[in-house]
Order: structure tokens, then C-alpha cells, then sequence
């Protein structure tokens, strides 16, 4: 009896180490991709507007033709004068030079400023957060973002997280994969794992297996 017990135990403690290997092998995936670069924001970086965002516009000596107006769907904006004017993925100075000319037609010279009062951004500005993340969602990207400011956005990581196993997927890096250490940043403190993020960036986290 004794010695069967002593094979049953034997056994299971073989498939806990295999399991264990297994799951750290899986771990290690990440170590097939390089490093995040440390440094990614562009310092002539612009703000591009999505749908969803909303648009103060002014304009100068015409009262009546300034709004404020969210951004339809279909990237849209329609106001005074206009019906449909192209908003998604132009920047805010470009709109409105795009405006002056549209309502040239119907008055002098007219002077338009356009200011973003809420920011949602097209797609390909923004940031998302897919797996084990305590909020996985899709996020604005702003000028010098960082690694740690979505995760503090995002609510940090799961219990089920393996961290260190995560990956940024870079759309302007023609999708190429970047390991990032996202348990040495939030539980360690570790702030050299600290990465900037690029808009169009997937972080993706995947589960730990033990």
C-alpha cells in the first residue's frame, strides 16, 4: 500500500514539473520578440481627429456660424453653412483652413480656429489594451505617453496576468512585436521598464499558467 501511495505521489510530482516547465516555456515566449524601444514619441507629433471627438469652431465676427459639434461616425461634422465637412484624421488647424474655405462661398474672408473639447481620436491614434487588464480598452494617445501611464489608466494588471510575457504590437512599425515588462513596472517599481507607447500601439497581456 505503501509503495503504491509512493508511485501515485511520484507520478503527480512528474506532471507538476512538466506542467511547470511547460507554463515557463510558454512565460518565455515574449523573449522571442526584442525589446520596446525606450524612447518612441515624434516631437512634431499632431492630434488627429476621430469620430466621437467633440469640436468647439469659432468663427471670428460670425457669432451665428460658430459651434460646437461632435464628430459623427462616419467622421463628419455638419453645421451652419456646411452639411458635410470631412473631420476624421485631419488635425485641428487643417479643419479649419478646410472650413474657411467652405464658408468663403458665403462670406468675406472668414476666420475659423477649431478646438478639440473631447478626445476620443480616430483609431490609428489610438491606443489599445486587449487580455488581462483590470479595464481593457481603447485609449487616446497624447504627446510622450508612456507605458505606465496606460497602465495606470487601465486599472493595472489582472491577478491571471503574466506581465512580463506581454507585447506591444506597433502599427507604424509595420506591426512588429515588442517584448515589455509590465510586472517589473507595476508590482516590482521597476520605472527602467518604462517604455514609450506610439499611437496605433496593441498592448497585448496575455494569462499566466501558474
Amino acid at each position: 500500500m505503501v509503495s503504491r501511495l509512493h508511485h501515485v505521489v511520484g507520478a503527480a510530482l512528474r506532471w507538476l514539473v512538466l506542467g511547470a516547465v511547460g507554463a515557463l516555456a510558454v512565460g518565455c515566449a515574449s523573449s522571442d520578440f526584442p525589446p520596446a524601444p525606450e524612447v518612441a514619441a515624434s516631437p512634431d507629433y499632431r492630434y488627429l481627429i476621430g469620430p466621437g471627438d467633440n469640436v468647439n469652431i469659432i468663427v471670428w465676427r460670425n457669432p451665428e456660424l460658430s459651434m460646437s459639434v461632435p464628430v459623427r461616425p462616419d467622421g463628419m461634422i455638419a453645421g451652419p453653412l456646411i452639411e458635410d465637412m470631412p473631420a476624421m484624421g485631419k488635425a485641428p488647424t487643417t479643419l479649419a483652413r478646410d472650413m474657411e474655405k467652405a464658408l468663403g462661398v458665403f462670406i468675406r474672408d472668414p476666420v475659423v480656429t477649431v478646438v478639440v473639447t473631447g478626445f476620443v481620436g480616430s483609431q490609428s491614434e489610438q491606443i489599445r489594451v486587449v487580455g488581462e487588464a483590470s479595464k481593457p480598452q481603447a485609449l487616446p494617445y497624447r504627446q510622450k505617453m508612456t507605458l505606465l501611464d496606460v497602465m495606470i489608466a487601465v486599472g493595472g494588471l489582472t491577478d491571471f496576468a503574466d506581465g512580463n510575457s506581454a507585447t506591444l504590437l506597433r502599427a507604424s512599425d509595420d506591426n512588429k512585436q515588442y517584448a515589455v515588462r509590465l510586472t517589473d513596472l507595476i508590482r516590482r517599481g521597476d520605472i527602467s521598464a518604462n517604455v514609450d507607447v506610439k499611437p496605433g500601439d496593441v498592448l497585448i497581456i496575455p494569462q499566466s499558467w501558474f
